[in-house]
């Protein structure tokens, strides 16, 4: 029986399945990045001896920390899926459509992938939302561009699965035999979260699962805007955000200009603060800074010469992890002539992402209410993602249906997992 793969194409981060001899594996394809079997969906390009070199994933990032704004970045492409009106972009005199921007990263996840498994792989099961866009023409665009991108990586057959079907199928995998059950499904991502009601069962349903689905819902809310908000809160401070200086032409107070705060706030955007304008603006505060307050100002400047932004919100990213099991966490960064150690507490940090949750929750009770059944008929609530450790958050799931029905699998690898599982029923 041919190998074949499921791959999880998400917007921040990809991960891939293998299905070899009617076994299903996750596969370790992003060497070097402490989570190896999650892969980031970025791109990075440099121009170097007359010749254009991209990378993605962890090398992709490395690249971007060494190189910065004298690269091209991009991330978030999936999103673009459904936009009619990106049509090509242009890399070092070179035209990319989306669809071979997409196929730069899944050729890379193959031929990973098979180097692995020692076997060439022609078959994959793609993740997809449920729905792209409820334009059905913009729908069509998502789809056929998502089948195209595949097949321009080297893959002859492409078949499409939904990702909550997806992670509702690793879930099935632990259901008693004759057994079907009323499912949620969360499924936490960097930058979005998405709901589904679903029917599942043991065995697993087969064929068009559109008509298992009773409702969908979603946000464009994630684990990024957390790390965001921990950066504004509890570190931005140390690089200046705070100064005000008398301005030389008036005795009005000015600061840091409202675009240079929001890039902050982004690791992916600090090297846009190397623009010649925002950079005569640090230097003209510090003249009217005093020590300390200049000292901070210096603080940003190296953020931006040396751009380890990347390095900084990994160390954001572990404090919010642990407040997920603990009630404080010490955040620590020493590197770059910078000390930062911050103590958050699980009741600040909660503080910080009230208002999302709200927003979370709201979309969850919309989700529900469109199923057309009682929360009462729902059997299990299935979470995946980083964010779905977050006590703020399972409690949304925990008031409404008890914390008896809420499972969980890999927070990061459910859905390819689930992709693979599909893979190894289709042939």
């Amino acid at each position: 029986m041919s190998p074949a793969f499921g791959i999880d194409f998400g917007t921040s981060n990809s991960a891939l399945a293998a299905s070899v001899d009617n076994q299903v594996t996750l596969l370790d394809i992003d060497p070097g990045n402490p989570l190896s079997n999650s892969l980031k969906s970025i791109l990075y390009f440099i121009r170097e001896e007359g010749q254009t070199l991209s990378f993605v994933g962890y090398e992709g990032v490395k690249q971007y920390i060494d190189n910065g704004a004298e690269g091209r970045y991009m991330q978030s492409i999936k999103s673009f899926l459904s936009d009619p009106s990106f049509q090509k972009t242009n890399v070092y005199g070179k035209n990319y459509t989306l669809e071979e921007l997409i196929s730069l990263l899944l050729n890379i996840m193959k031929k990973r992938g098979e180097k692995i498994i020692g076997r060439e792989v022609d078959n994959v099961v793609l993740g997809r939302p449920v729905i792209f866009s409820t334009d059905e023409e913009r729908e069509r665009t998502a789809t056929r561009r998502l089948i195209n991108a595949a097949q321009l990586a080297g893959f002859k057959k492409v078949t499409l699965q939904m990702e909550p079907v997806a992670a509702a199928r690793a879930y099935e995998k632990s259901l008693p035999p004759n057994r079907e059950q009323l499912v949620l499904v969360g499924d936490f991502g960097a930058g979005s979260s998405d709901f589904t009601v679903l029917k599942v069962g043991n065995p697993p349903h087969s064929g068009d699962r559109e008509q298992d689905i009773l409702s969908v819902g979603g946000l464009y809310i994630g684990g990024d805007n957390f790390d965001s908000l921990i950066m504004r809160h509890k570190v931005a401070k140390h690089y200046g955000t705070d100064v005000k200086v008398k301005s030389m032409f008036s005795d009005n107070l000015t600061g840091l200009s409202p675009l240079v705060l929001s890039h902050l706030m982004q690791w992916h955007r600090i090297p846009w603060l190397r623009r010649p304008q925002t950079l005569a603006n640090i230097k003209e505060l510090k003249v009217g800074a005093g020590l300390k307050d200049r000292c901070l100002l210096e603080n940003l400047e190296r953020l931006i010469d040396d751009n380890y932004g990347y390095l900084l919100f990994r160390g954001i990213e572990s404090a919010k992890c642990r407040l997920s099991d603990h009630g404080d966490a010490t955040l620590i960064f020493k590197d770059y002539g910078v000390t930062i150690e911050e103590r958050i507490t699980r009741t600040t940090f909660e503080d910080m992402i009230r208002d999302l949750v709200a927003k979370i929750d709201a979309c969850v009770t919309h989700t529900l209410d469109n199923s057309g059944i009682g929360a009462e008929q729902i059997d299990a609530v299935f979470l995946t993602g980083g964010s779905s450790y977050i006590p703020l958050i399972r409690g949304i799931f925990e008031s409404r249906l008890g914390a008896d029905k809420i499972k969980t699998s890999d927070a990061f690898t459910s859905v390819a997992y689930g992709l693979g599982l599909e893979a190894n029923l289709m042939r």
